[in-house]
């Protein structure tokens, strides 16, 4: 292998008549002056006597041509294989032409590839085409995974490793893909590792994906049930209404629909720190009762007329209409109101955010479950007051103050478009893109993953130090990737062909982009089965069910089914004619039961003989 052609202080080509090259592998330049340099392959062609050298494209120009000429390659007969390579440093001075090319070895490599060991970093997967580098590596980065390509496979390729130390430096993951890419895997398999490492984590799951209660079938496959929890909105977590200010009662209603100036002065006006939920809706529907009969005077001319009971209530109206909404517009207090009914729907207001906390404290990972719009609700208010947690704890520390001690720890957004849209202003957009701007500082880390980053809020996208990119097939999104990464054109032309599970991860901390395949996760997904393995499945339950009703009934016509009907329908199971006839049908043409012609005619049908 030798350098061939004009050449660069970034790339080179490379020609060898003896061996192919693959995408990404590695190799080391043996320059005269500057000595050996790395490099790593970013395209490559194959030429043979039928395919003419000067239809290659733009890296196989006349220059190259004359240097496999000049070299000794008979580039009218033989098969010549070319490469482009990048260095992994920028040289001083452009490479020499001519000089030697060889595979590099694991020394040479390591301090490149292993940033840190395995047991301090996340190993995440394996570096592709490095299998003839893992032969030489050490046993500390052998046999650490398996991963699944067509089947469970043995690790062959240096382990990738991303070093969790490293982002107090560069913080902050991004994970971008499409539907069926293996971005849910690739965050499955980023968790696992945080777990292993006890590093408290929240993850905002709108899917209810992420258990990891149940082994995988890897040999490697293992629960974590004793590392996470799972806590549902409404049922084991939420907001204890006493314990908001004015402002996250602003910042929650907000997440409903957004407030006028006008509205935030009705919530000023009416909340004191300390009411609960029930006192806060009794002011605003107070203000409102007295404010649509219009206004004191009539409110006043209709107590008159109202039971002592029905009195009782309105005075007590139309105190506190006098105390608190007699310049309040009544508009603005309708809106707050709407806003405030629906959180209350959500359950928002029947448990307190205690279990999370007390979980984080422990270092465990935290999956908070709900629908998409409850999981925006309630993240606006946890993730602010998670951060402050945390930020006052480090703050004081720093001061001297005693203070609880509140942990470092991870948030992770599924979805995260839905949490932080580019174009739109949300409170949990702000409090996500000041964690993403100054929470390095407090141990405060993110991870954003989403099926579509054009969609992501580019303050946020811009932090992202390091970004896992999957297989990606819309332009908008490929071009977004391309702005924040260091992807060159030809891996960008690859990220709508990737296969699933193979992905590019560009690390601000290595100074490169990686091509990893993710390893097999040591957990499933609850998501996990076909569901058309479910239809048949269901399929074969109602039959087996509907085998237990009627046993007793067999052979069974139907000139009898009405009387089955009824005789079921009194054991507290109900079939309509029809529905019972095409499942006994059903059974028949799939071989459960039998069908034989009756003995005066028509049809009966039989359980099978065992």
């Amino acid at each position: 292998m030798q350098v061939v052609g004009i050449t660069t202080q970034q790339e080179v080509t490379i020609g060898s008549k003896d061996r192919n090259f693959r995408i990404n592998e590695m190799l080391m330049i043996q320059d005269g002056v500057m000595g050996d340099l790395l490099a790593e392959v970013v395209e490559t062609k194959t030429f043979n006597r039928f395919i003419p050298l000067d239809i290659g494209g733009d890296f196989v120009d006349a220059s190259v041509l004359e240097s496999l000429k000049a070299m000794g390659y008979d580039v009218e007969d033989e098969t010549i294989y070319i490469a482009k390579a990048r260095l992994f440093e920028e040289a001083t001075y452009p490479v020499l032409t001519g000089s030697m090319v060889r595979t590099p070895n694991f020394d040479e490599i390591k301090k490149v590839l292993l940033q840190t060991k395995a047991e301090e970093g996340l190993v995440l997967g394996s570096i592709r085409n490095t299998d003839v580098i893992y032969k030489e590596a050490e046993e500390d980065y052998k046999n650490l995974f398996q991963s699944l390509e067509g089947g469970l496979k043995d690790q062959e390729d240096l382990p990738f490793i991303l070093d969790v130390r490293s982002m107090h430096q560069y913080p902050h993951i991004g994970i971008f893909g499409g539907s069926g890419s293996g971005k849910s895997f690739g965050l499955r398999v980023l968790l696992e590792e945080l777990m292993k490492k006890s590093i408290p984590t929240v993850v905002l799951d709108p899917h209810y994906e992420m258990d990891f209660a149940n082994a995988s079938t890897s040999s490697f496959g293992k629960t974590y049930g004793d590392k996470f929890v799972k806590l549902q909105i409404g049922e084991e977590v939420g907001i204890k209404f006493e314990h908001l200010s004015v402002g996250d009662i602003n910042h929650l209603l907000g997440a409903v629909s957004p407030l006028t100036d006008s509205m935030k002065n009705v919530v000023a006006a009416i909340y004191t720190k300390g009411n609960n939920y029930p006192s806060f809706l009794e002011r605003v529907d107070a203000i409102l009762a007295v404010g649509d009969k219009g206004g004191e005077k009539k409110f006043q001319a209709e107590m008159d007329y109202a039971s002592p009971d029905k009195q009782r209530i309105m005075d007590r109206q139309l105190k506190i209409f006098q105390d608190l909404g007699q310049n309040l517009p009544l508009e603005s207090v309708r809106g707050i109101s709407w806003r405030a009914a629906s959180l209350h729907r959500e359950g928002l207001f029947n448990k307190d955010i205690l279990p999370v906390t007390q979980n984080l404290l422990q270092g465990k990972l935290v999956v908070i479950q709900s629908s998409m719009r409850t999981l925006q609700m309630f993240s606006t208010y946890l993730v602010r007051t998670l951060y402050n947690k945390r930020r006052t704890y480090r703050d004081d520390h720093l001061r001297g103050i005693p203070s609880d001690y509140f942990p470092p720890f991870f948030i992770v957004n599924d979805e995260a478009h839905n949490f932080a849209p580019k174009g739109l202003d949300s409170p949990t957009k702000s409090a996500l893109r000041e964690i993403a701007q100054e929470g390095r500082k407090y141990g405060v880390f993110l991870v954003m993953a989403t099926q579509r980053p054009t969609l992501l809020d580019e303050t946020i996208t811009a932090q992202l130090n390091s970004k896992f990119i999957f297989r990606t097939v819309r332009a908008s999104d490929i071009d977004t990737i391309r702005e924040e990464t260091d992807l060159t054109g030809e891996e960008a032309h690859r990220l709508p062909y990737l296969r699933t599970g193979d992905v590019f991860i560009s690390s601000a901390q290595v100074g490169r982009t990686t091509f990893v395949r993710i390893r097999c996760a040591e957990t499933t997904s609850p998501h996990s089965e076909n569901p058309f393995d479910e239809l048949v499945q269901q399929k074969e339950d109602h039959h087996q069910d509907l085998l237990r009703d009627l046993e007793k009934y067999f052979p069974i016509t139907d000139s009898k089914l009405l009387t089955i009907i009824k005789s079921l329908s009194k054991e507290g199971k109900d079939y309509s004619y029809e529905s019972l006839k095409a499942s006994l049908k059903s059974m028949a043409e799939e071989g459960v039961i039998e069908k034989k012609e009756g003995f005066i005619g028509g049809q009966e049908y039989h359980l099978k003989e065992k």
